[in-house]
């Protein structure tokens, strides 16, 4: 068992068992390495992000808490392909980049055999361009929305104005290439859209937003009949009442 496999069984392995823990030299001898390839194994599980932990002592050992990490998955060789296209376009730029990423990394270690071979034999023909939007402001928007706190931001629109806003996040919405921060606007008092590669400047902070509906700020504007991607709807919940959610045609982006 090469060592790819290994770490996937590994996971599997302390899934099966939860929540009782299992000892480093019981997981040598069912894989049949030694006890400082096993801890090696599962420093590199928590590097890359896979929630198992440790308990010091007497009954004590190594676990995972299967809520927080999904079952196996077998996907077909198109299923695959299709992971890798869509994470591999996945640029810098784009929200949650580095989520995709590492998603793609564990994807891919979970793979074996043709889906594999089929899948990063597709990604390797995938190129992308380098975007302007800053990592930092990307991040600051991430944080500020998975946290549904309040933003500031300072924002350049498209007649070269600059201005600084205090925003509370709604949600994201994708057209034409360009992503855009839809959000209610304090100072306008009304929803507007944000161009992420125009905002020079974010800051998360630990104020929380008011809940917004997303289909609420977008009516009345350019991407009122905006839906979600298709591979992305069956993740939301039931739809309002407008049936209207993120995604679709461009959004005025400041007034």
């Amino acid at each position: 068992m090469n060592r790819t496999a290994r770490l996937y069984a590994l996971v599997e392995e302390l899934r099966a068992a939860a929540p009782r823990p299992l000892t480093v030299a019981v997981l040598a001898a069912r894989f049949e390495v030694s006890t400082r390839t096993v801890q090696r194994d599962l420093q590199a599980l928590m590097q890359t992000g896979v929630p198992v932990r440790t308990t010091p002592g007497r009954g004590g050992g190594w676990s995972i808490d299967p809520a927080t990490t999904l079952p196996p998955m077998h996907f077909t060789a198109d299923e695959a392909s299709a992971l890798a296209v869509a994470l591999a376009a996945t640029g810098a730029s784009t929200p949650y980049a580095g989520a995709a990423r590492t998603a793609a990394q564990k994807i891919a270690a979970s793979m074996t055999g043709p889906a594999s071979a089929a899948a990063r034999e597709l990604a390797a023909r995938i190129v992308t361009l380098p975007s302007p939007t800053d990592s930092a402001v990307r991040a600051a928007v991430e944080q500020a929305l998975s946290s549904n706190t309040v933003l500031r931001l300072s924002y350049v629109d498209a007649a070269g104005c600059e201005s600084d806003r205090v925003v509370e996040p709604a949600g994201l919405l994708t057209a034409d290439g360009r992503w855009y921060l839809i959000a209610w606007c304090r100072m306008r008092q009304a929803g507007r859209g944000f161009r992420l590669d125009r905002i020079t400047a974010a800051a998360s902070t630990t104020e929380q937003a008011q809940p917004y509906d997303l289909a609420e700020l977008l009516r009345g504007s350019a991407a009122a009949d905006a839906v979600p991607p298709t591979t992305v709807a069956p993740l939301t919940s039931p739809p309002s009442p407008t049936g209207r959610h993120c995604a679709g045609e461009p959004f005025r982006s400041r007034h």
